[in-house]
């Protein structure tokens, strides 16, 4: 569900007119909804604490990749989330946000000895392991910090899924976690380092899965090796289930949908790891941001063919890659309601960088559209503003937070200065 609608013949995010943000923030604009961020949140927390209710409730550490927004952020701090981190900058992120340090995650395959030592101050609550290479570094940098880092291993269960190759992390040819096949013998040589405390292992398969299937799959394998680690005298106390569960970018099906493939999701999980006395943790993104944003653009011209017709908008690839890297579909809404009988015309819609990529979609039918109107791209609030960019210097696009009928800019656009301030000229061209 979300909270996206027409009153009045305009398009409403939660009780703020649309066409008032675009007036004075201008556009292109992302667009987030609070009460879709909280609603998201809480039916997965609650599916997630039912699956034992006998145990305390498993840990949700949003994976702040999906959206870094601070508005984003401090909404689902305030909620109790965690966060699940792959870099320091998103941990000093996490921390600004309002996220306690034992509610951070640190996860990724290239962690260097500068960001595992600032994390290991921070003290967060565990480290994801990903390579041996990690794991003596780890144990270097906080043995030399006189601390004992509570880590886990990732693990790859050769089982990949997701809605795209290139978001795909679980087979054997992805470059995330180490191998099963060395997991126990890591195992066995971490538990004798002196920076590290082992606690368990951790798991995530690919992003956009909607298949339950595939999850079951990984997951008994990991169920598994728990077992097999414990019987050679092992402590496995935690299994971080990762994230990756997909939403629908078909607008129609997102309010039955998310919560009955929610409420799937979490019987699997009660199934699977029945009896296993494990705390559990999830690290969800896309599922509490995708359908909470929306992009903001305007036409800016049209450019009729023999063969087609192109619309062109001020939002481009820079804003919203995802239809340009993953061919990724996103309804496009216009601002202003449709009358019953509007006329309706297939277009290319495209934005104004120069890049034949810079395409959103090709023969989409739309309402008829004329310059200066508003038109948004849907379920966009995961991985739109947090892979935008400057090229063509084009400026990184603004943010704003709706909450009730109250809205404020959490990213202002940057400003031409500030684009250009970014550079330093060599002394000698100075």
């Amino acid at each position: 569900m979300h909270h996206f609608a027409y009153r009045d013949g305009a398009l409403f995010a939660e009780d703020v007119d649309l066409r008032r943000i675009a007036a004075e923030v201008g556009t292109p604009v992302y667009v987030y909804s609070s009460a879709t961020i909280e609603r998201h949140y809480r039916l997965f927390a609650q599916a997630m604490a039912g699956i034992d209710p006998a145990r305390p409730a498993p840990h949700v550490f949003y994976a702040m990749k999906a959206n870094g927004n601070l508005g984003v952020l401090k909404t689902l701090a305030a909620l109790g989330a965690g966060c699940d981190t792959v870099s320091e900058g998103e941990v000093r992120k996490a921390l600004a946000a309002g996220f306690a340090p034992d509610k951070i995650v640190f996860s990724g395959v290239g962690k260097s000895e500068s960001e595992l030592a600032f994390a290991v101050e921070a003290g967060i609550y565990q480290i994801n392991i990903e390579t041996e290479g990690e794991l003596d570094l780890l144990s270097k940098v906080a043995a030399r910090l006189g601390k004992r880092q509570e880590a886990v291993f990732r693990v790859n269960p050769d089982i990949g899924a997701g809605g795209h190759a290139k978001i795909t992390t679980g087979s054997a040819a992805n470059k995330f976690g180490v191998s099963f096949e060395e997991a126990s013998r890591l195992y066995a040589r971490a538990a004798n380092l002196p920076g590290v405390r082992m606690m368990g292992l951790a798991v995530h398969i690919g992003s956009q899965i909607q298949d339950i299937a595939a999850f079951e799959a990984a997951y008994a394998k990991m169920a598994g090796l728990v077992g097999s680690l414990r019987d050679e005298g092992h402590r496995v106390d935690r299994l971080d289930l990762g994230g990756g569960l997909g939403i629908p970018y078909e607008m129609a099906k997102a309010v039955d949908h998310g919560p009955e493939l929610i409420e799937d999701y979490a019987a699997m999980v009660a199934r699977v790891t029945k009896g296993l006395d494990v705390e559990l943790g999830f690290e969800p993104g896309r599922l509490i941001v995708g359908n909470a944003g929306i992009l903001m653009t305007r036409v800016v011209h049209l450019n009729p063919r023999p063969s087609k017709q192109f619309l062109i908008v001020d939002a481009a690839m820079n804003d919203l890659v995802r239809p340009a890297m993953y061919e990724a579909y996103h309804e496009i809404w216009p601002v202003a309601e449709p009358a019953a009988e509007a006329r309706s015309i297939a277009y290319d819609v495209v934005g104004p960088i120069c890049e034949s990529g810079d395409t959103f979609t090709t023969g989409r039918v739309l309402p008829e559209l004329r310059p200066d109107d508003l038109v948004a791209f849907m379920t966009a609030g995961a991985y739109g503003a947090s892979m935008s960019s400057t090229y063509n210097q084009r400026l990184l696009v603004a943010e704003v937070l709706v909450k009730g009928a109250q809205y404020a800019v959490t990213r202002p656009r940057q400003s031409y200065e500030e684009l250009i301030g970014t550079d330093r000229a060599p002394p000698w061209l100075a």
